[in-house]
């Protein structure tokens, strides 16, 4: 299929219209990946940042990339995942796309039907000894196209001195149980429950997969949110809420590093990442060394953990396929995926990797590898750029106004299947 103005902006979301005007996307024919590694590469990324980040990329990740192909230099693009899907796009339209692309969950279906990305040999996919549920956003219609880095977990942190104080033994083994607990521990100024502390995509796609529901089906042709159990994930939010447990304007920006409402004794359960814990250390330490923080797997029909991350793909127009191809391998290896993980305090995605000190030491990195089995991805179909950017706008009206739970899905319904018949 032939990239034109259309298709990919429909197949991208919101990309620059301006960027595509006099698009040659898709004139450079990518070289073998069978000859020898050399060349000038480029890398795009959105991590590794930070001085931190780009002193462990440039500082030791390629310099050993280089000590084993010497006769390839990598030029590195820093970017956030904000900016991404624009700057490839414009990237796209320019016919300057970057050799090597780190991109999200979910991602890879967008990208590889357009044939953006090149499909890796199945070798790269045995080397790492990867989960199956972690390396199965890398595929696309039965192919390899990416290999997992760095993963990012979604789950439910609470605070042990608040459920034993009310006479708590134990985490809620369902929606119901939750709820009823979040009424509870709600005290004078503190929320039972912070669900909205998380980006509110990704915190309805959680409460989505463990109320038994999906988001697309499996041929990624027609959105399968849009039923009872879709509009129930987004009803217990309006739930909690009209409870007074839960407050969406008093929410924290915890991605951001602000101080959160666990933390600060606000709430007395959060949505949050593995990443509070490296947080935890620097703003909150006696909370660790009280051992006053826990987690558990929101458990609804299923157990549920929605895990995203970021993935290294292969440019299908690269002109050096061999040093892309190496350094995408390499970018994907135990040592530099668990460099990574350390920096950014994710979770590495290898199971070798599982004993190292680094996951003991991190109480909810451990906690996220011990409970991969209940890992859900989002994604799941081509048109999944468009859709993703309109989730949180189409469903916030819903929490915060008097938009019924069913309106706001049947509207993102539409929005979705309108998406998906532009493919």
């Amino acid at each position: 299929m032939e990239l034109t103005r259309r298709s990919l902006l429909a197949a991208l979301g919101a990309g620059t219209a301006a960027a595509l005007t006099g698009c040659a996307a898709g004139s450079d024919a990518g070289g073998s990946a069978d000859g020898p590694a050399k060349g000038e590469i480029s890398l795009l990324t959105p991590i590794y940042e930070g001085a931190d980040g780009k002193q462990l990329l440039e500082g030791k990740i390629l310099p050993a990339f280089r000590k084993k192909y010497p006769d390839v230099t990598v030029k590195v693009d820093y970017t956030t995942y904000q900016q991404l899907n624009e700057k490839i796009t414009t990237a796209l339209a320019g016919g300057l796309l970057p050799d090597v692309l780190m991109l999200g969950v979910g991602w890879v279906p967008p990208f590889a039907a357009k044939k953006v990305l090149a499909e890796l040999p199945e070798s790269l996919a045995a080397k790492y000894d990867y989960e199956d549920r972690v390396l199965e956003p890398s595929r696309y219609d039965g192919k390899l196209y990416a290999l997992p880095t760095v993963m990012a977990t979604r789950l439910v942190a609470y605070r042990k001195d608040h459920f034993a104080a009310a006479g708590i033994k134990k985490p809620p083994a369902s929606l119901a149980e939750l709820r009823a607990m979040a009424k509870e521990l709600t005290k004078g100024d503190r929320m039972g429950m912070d669900p909205f502390s998380i980006d509110l995509r990704q915190c309805w796609e959680t409460f989505l997969f463990a109320n038994g529901g999906s988001l697309f089906s499996a041929d990624g042709k027609k959105p399968t949110f849009t039923g009872r159990r879709g509009v129930e994930a987004l009803q217990f939010f309006k739930d909690l809420t009209a409870d007074g447990s839960a407050d969406y304007a008093r929410k924290t920006e915890a991605d951001a590093g602000a101080a959160t409402n666990l933390q600060l004794g606000k709430a007395s359960m959060m949505m949050t990442g593995s990443g509070l814990w490296k947080q935890l250390t620097e703003q909150s330490p006696e909370l660790i060394e009280k051992d006053l923080v826990g987690a558990f797997v929101l458990r609804g029909r299923r157990p549920a953990m929605l895990t995203g991350g970021t993935l290294v793909c292969q440019s299908a127009r690269s002109r050096h396929a061999a040093a892309a191809q190496a350094l995408v391998a390499h970018l994907a290896a135990p040592d530099n995926v668990l460099a990574a993980a350390k920096q950014r305090a994710t979770v590495p995605g290898i199971t070798a990797l599982r004993s190292s000190s680094y996951v003991k030491g991190n109480k909810l990195v451990d906690f996220s590898v011990r409970n991969l089995g209940s890992a859900c991805a989002e994604g799941g179909t081509p048109a999944w750029m468009e859709i993703r950017e309109k989730i949180k706008p189409t469903l916030e009206p819903a929490v915060v106004g008097g938009t019924s739970a069913a309106s706001a899905i049947a509207e993102l319904g539409e929005l979705a299947e309108s998406a998906i018949s532009r493919l």
